[in-house]
């Protein structure tokens, strides 16, 4: 089976008035159809803007270049022009946003979003189809009234159904990739735990592939099948998520498990003497990468 991602020696820099600064320090890695991949790490450490060149966004800035190979179903995106890459965003490729607020537009209602969003596949649709698909689609998130929903401003929405909102049109035209980064960091944790199910769920259904953006190890934990540990630019760690969890190899894994807080009173989690200290080797287990 193909892979519908991958990465190849993926590298960034960014040009500024002080310099070049070197952000992703050859990234590799490959998501099957079907498979939850999550890329976990501290802020700063690369995730996001993985994610973004994967969706060709770093690509158009003039400060930023890019190296590496970079596949999506087997076709070099590297090759790509900027309609090519702006036809396969929000129709093969789909993105959820740390903000569901920041994603959708204010000044629109649901309907009409949903309604663009329907059409980048299949243009010319009609208002009255595009909201009769939108409703099966809010259903599909648990969202039962279509009419209010669909007639309503995103402010006029709680946090929790805007995130809703946001899956269901992430999914609406069955990509073959969806990027989660961070979803449900502005929600409270009940609320984040129904929108990662529901995600879940609906990605079990149609076969879609999932790049997992997170620094929640527990959600990491219950959400994927394999897991990417990503430092400074480099992945240290890879492999299924269950053998990276009860035996993390790499000293960063370890010191980002340690960190996770805890209820009952515990001493404060071992620190290493410099950040040098976890540039060791990469460690994949068995099952993970080669």
């Amino acid at each position: 089976m193909s892979d519908v991602l991958e990465i190849r020696d993926l590298r960034l820099r960014f040009r500024g008035y002080s310099g070049v600064s070197e952000v992703l320090h050859g990234i590799s890695l490959n998501i099957r159809p079907g498979e939850r991949l999550a890329l976990v790490g501290e802020s700063g450490s690369g995730k996001s803007v993985t994610a973004r060149i994967v969706l060709g966004l770093l690509q158009e800035l003039h400060s930023a270049e890019v190296e590496g190979g970079l596949f999506f179903e087997g076709r070099d995106l590297n090759r790509l022009g900027r309609r090519q890459w702006q036809a396969l965003r929000g129709t093969s490729i789909s993105m959820i946003f740390q903000d569901p607020t920041s994603s959708l537009n204010p000044v629109f209602t649901i309907g009409a979003q949903f309604a663009e969003v329907l059409r980048r596949r299949h243009p010319g649709l009609p208002r009255e189809t595009a909201d009769e698909r939108a409703g099966e689609l809010l259903r599909s998130v648990s969202i039962n009234d279509r009419d209010r929903v669909l007639a309503s401003y995103p402010f006029q929405l709680s946090g929790g159904m805007n995130q809703r909102v946001t899956i269901a049109m992430a999914l609406a035209n069955r990509p073959s990739l969806l990027i989660a980064d961070e979803p449900g960091t502005a929600l409270d944790v009940t609320v984040q735990a129904q929108t990662l199910k529901l995600m879940h769920d609906l990605v079990k259904e149609s076969g879609t592939a999932v790049l997992f953006i997170s620094h929640n190890l527990g959600v990491v934990r219950e959400f994927a099948d394999r897991v990417c540990v990503i430092f400074r630019g480099r992945i240290v760690e890879q492999g299924p998520t269950r053998a990276v969890f009860e035996n993390p190899g790499h000293p960063y894994t370890r010191a980002l498990m340690a960190a996770v807080p805890r209820i009952t009173g515990a001493s404060l989690p071992p620190t290493a003497d410099s950040e040098e200290a976890f540039l060791e080797p990469m460690v994949v287990h068995d099952g993970g990468l080669e």
